[in-house]
């Protein structure tokens, strides 16, 4: 039997059958019928020829069906013409191919009714599989369909093939193996059936001819016989073998002398090994003792059935159920069952184990920027990250899309802990370049200590996703380890969650407008919008206590259009009324601007509210520009619209000069951390006088945060900024405080500047 996944690399049958049915004229949407169909006297003698084989085809047929219950399939043999002999199983499905013209005594060729099971089978002469779409009409492209030929004449040649059918949503490459045990079955059951007891063995089988390894020696072990087969299996050629004593072989000797000295016999028994040429081998053996007519001991009879594909292939299912494809660690199931038998103690070392809750951070991103293909290879890049982070004994686990767990030992205590999650997140803070792309690579971890918290597998999932969610509230690439004031979290977690899908829904969330000061003469030329959200129960919240989970759950995308939208609308409400305001600012989250349709959103956010493009400011961070490609491509987009870009937070991130020129942005935000100690720490105050002259170098203009007092704002106007916000003026004011209160504004901050 052929492996799956080489039956599924290799379907260029199908494809060259269909090229077959168009060149024959055939059309997709036809339905086409045999043209031959057998008397009632021809099928019944063609039946009465395959009796034996149709018995025991039926015979196992019904276990396969009955192993199968729940799951409609129909089961069907062919003779090695095409003739359909017999079909068994679903009603539902033998109606509807009957309806096709399709019955016992009618003849399946491809040249009549087109791409199927049948023909592929039988002119392939291998196991085969037409899955929906590898039909050529379209009314098969329902039908999942899988066939395997047999063998029953002893020449080699094809006797037919039996085959499965199946609604295309049960598709499971596992019907293969199990035609394929059936075919085996079958061939088996027959060769039985045939060996006549009380004959001779040597007259029941014909041994140049089987495709079973035949080894035959007399009473002391000298083999007389060593088929070809047995030389293709052992890998030792006849002359080599014959004449010498089976006893010296390292495989099946101590077999064949038990056999023969001890009166044992042995049926069915599994043999794994290699041959003398290193090739392994997997075979069902027979070893029997064989008798003349008065029961005396004259030699013994070997036979062995090459299993090896259908092992390798029931091997490789096993391996699938328990480990994961893409990066060939250990899957979610194989966690389970692991972790239940450290916390249930049948594996030792629970106490100093230590449970790690790891997601790739923005993989979802990148996924719908840069495309699945990239995100597989990320994933593969970040298992074998993990792998280099596992100690002795430990183990890593995939068990979705983005999440990993590792279970950690000879971790005992928080100090170690928190060694391992410094090791793990330096292991991750790298770039790769793919397609001229960099690719920014970081990790969130949330840790559990068993030894201090041992509690039963839910909880501990509970646990390490608690501390997982944190340690992506506070900034994402990092670590964060479980403490028990993180199940009011969890709970509140839930809460929250489903309290933002209703804000949304209930329009909850207001804006907040700081305004932004040109530093020369005190005039309001803009204001940046700040999202609040006015709980109906618990009052105002801030951005910082519900950004990071509608990030986490993709409601950010929803919130951050409406955001964009809404401050449109309220800057062209205020030019309306004459308020000389020039732009409205705001804040872009990662998920938006990794948004491939991002700049025409914004278009159509603008045509809708009616907002000259030239007043509206988009505001991304350094962490942002990480994807430097994708950023250019992105930024010049929403330039060319005649928005306006400004890099906020500048100087905490990952920018270089190099790529900031690449860059079509009109703005530079220097964080508020370096405007706070600028009279105190000299450090700070160097950066901002660095900021500001490399962005006049390149022509942008600087935006200072978080000014407090008059000496910041002083030494921000010797320095060349150019405008400021923050408390020194006003705090975030509502919209209506302040459209009401401007003037009162204007005034007060040309004094301030004076």
């Amino acid at each position: 039997m052929i492996l799956q996944n080489e039956i599924e690399s290799d379907k260029d049958y199908a494809i060259r059958s269909k090229n077959r049915c168009m060149e024959w004229g055939m059309f997709p949407d036809e339905i086409k019928k045999p043209k031959y169909i057998m008397s009632g006297s021809g099928l019944a003698d063609k039946r009465k020829a395959y009796g034996e084989i149709i018995e025991v085809y039926k015979f196992f047929g019904e276990k396969v069906i009955q192993s199968l219950e729940g799951i409609p399939i129909l089961i069907m043999i062919s003779d090695e013409k095409g003739h359909l002999l017999d079909v068994m199983g679903d009603e539902a499905i033998r109606s509807k191919i009957v309806g096709d013209g399709i019955s016992p005594g009618c003849r399946i060729i491809e040249e009549e009714i087109g791409t199927n099971i049948i023909s592929m089978t039988l002119s392939e002469g291998r196991p085969v599989q037409l899955i929906g779409d590898d039909h050529f009409h379209s009314h098969l492209e329902c039908c999942s369909c899988y066939g395997v030929p047999f063998c029953c004449t002893g020449k080699g040649n094809l006797s037919g093939a039996v085959y499965i059918t199946a609604d295309v949503k049960f598709h499971n490459p596992f019907f293969i193996v199990m035609l394929a045990n059936l075919v085996d079955s079958i061939e088996r059951e027959l060769i039985l059936k045939k060996q006549n007891k009380k004959l001779n063995i040597m007259n029941q089988i014909m041994i140049k001819n089987t495709q079973n390894a035949i080894v035959v020696t007399d009473e002391k072990g000298i083999v007389l016989e060593f088929n070809e087969s047995a030389q293709t299996i052992f890998g030792y050629k006849k002359d080599r073998i014959i004449g010498r004593s089976i006893f010296k072989s390292p495989r099946t000797g101590h077999l064949f002398k038990n056999v023969l000295l001890n009166k044992m016999t042995y049926e069915n028994i599994e043999l794994k090994f290699k041959n003398c040429e290193e090739k392994m081998y997997v075979c069902i053996a027979e070893i029997l003792p064989i008798y003349d007519e008065d029961s005396k001991l004259t030699g013994a009879f070997g036979q062995f059935r090459n299993i090896t594909q259908r092992y390798l292939a029931e091997e490789k299912y096993n391996y699938l159920a328990y480990h994961d494809e893409l990066t060939g660690l250990a899957n979610r199931r194989c966690f389970s069952e692991t972790l239940t038998r450290y916390i249930e103690g049948k594996d030792s070392g629970r106490e100093d184990m230590a449970i790690v809750f790891l997601d790739l951070d923005r993989l979802k991103m990148i996924n719908d920027t840069f495309g699945h293909i990239k995100g597989d290879f990320l994933i593969r890049e970040s298992a074998n990250i993990i792998r280099e982070c596992l100690g002795e004994g430990d183990h890593a686990f995939r068990i979705g899309g983005d999440e990993f767990v590792l279970l950690c030992f000879g971790i005992e205590n928080k100090n170690q802990a928190q060694e391992l999650g410094k090791k793990i997140i330096k292991a991750f803070n790298r770039t790769i370049v793919i397609d001229d792309n960099e690719l920014h690579m970081t990790a969130s971890l949330g840790i559990v200590l068993y030894g201090e918290k041992q509690v039963s597998f839910e909880d501990c999932l509970i646990y390490a996703d608690n501390a997982l969610y944190k340690a992506k509230a506070n900034g994402r690439n990092g670590y964060f380890i479980y403490e028990s004031t993180l199940e009011k979290l969890y709970k509140d977690k839930l809460t929250l969650k489903l309290d933002i899908e209703r804000a949304l829904e209930s329009e909850e969330f207001v804006l907040h407008y700081q305004p932004q000061i040109d530093i020369k003469d005190g005039r309001i030329v803009g204001v940046e919008t700040l999202i609040r959200w006015q709980h109906k129960k618990r009052g105002l919240i801030f951005p910082n206590d519900f950004i990071p989970l509608a990030e986490e759950t993709g409601l950010i995308s929803q919130i951050g259009e409406w955001v964009i939208k809404n401050a449109c609308l309220q800057l062209k409400k205020w030019r309306d009324i004459n308020i000389p305001i020039m732009k409205v600012s705001v804040n872009l989250s990662a998920h938006q601007f990794l948004k491939n349709d991002l700049a025409q959103i914004v278009e159509g956010v603008l045509a809708e509210t009616g907002l000259a493009p030239v007043h509206l400011e988009l505001e991304i961070t350094e962490s942002m520009t990480m994807e430097v490609n994708y950023a250019i491509k992105t930024i010049k987009e929403l330039s060319d619209l005649g928005v306006k870009i400004s890099i906020d937070d500048f100087g905490t991130g990952y920018s270089s000069l190099n790529y900031l020129k690449k860059f079509e942005i009109d703005y530079l935000k220097i964080d508020k951390s370096f405007v706070n100690d600028i009279e105190t720490d000299k450090s700070d105050a160097n950066m901002i006088h660095t900021i500001i002259l490399m962005a006049q170098n390149l022509g942008l203009e600087v935006v200072a945060e978080g000014v407090e007092n008059r000496e910041q704002l002083k030494f921000l106007g010797n320095h060349g900024c150019d405008f400021v916000q923050g408390y020194y003026f006003s705090k975030p004011l509502t919209a209506e405080e302040f459209e009401s209160e401007f003037y009162n504004l204007q005034k007060d901050f040309i004094e301030k500047v004076e």
